[in-house]
């Protein structure tokens, strides 16, 4: 379906008579968002060594899969009545 920045920005340029200015305003969101990520990214893997920062890496998107399956087996149990 699509993102919440992706629906904000169809809405906008739909309902504004600007879609060129939202256009411009979304393109530079996402640049200095993927900017602001990349050099937050950049310092953080020049202040952790590269194992440590791949086992914290690890363990989180452990805990992530593990709290995705525990919901969705409880979304089955609810949906079961």
């Amino acid at each position: 379906m699509g993102d919440k920045t992706q629906l904000t920005t169809i809405t906008l340029s739909s309902t504004t008579n600007k879609p060129l200015a939202v256009f411009i305003g979304s393109s530079l969101a996402l640049i200095s968002a993927t900017l602001l990520g990349a050099l937050a990214g950049g310092s953080i893997a020049n202040l952790i060594p590269a194992f440590l920062l791949k086992l914290i890496s690890g363990i989180v998107f452990l805990i992530i899969g593990i709290n995705l399956l525990l919901q969705s087996k409880t979304e089955v149990s609810n949906d079961s009545f």
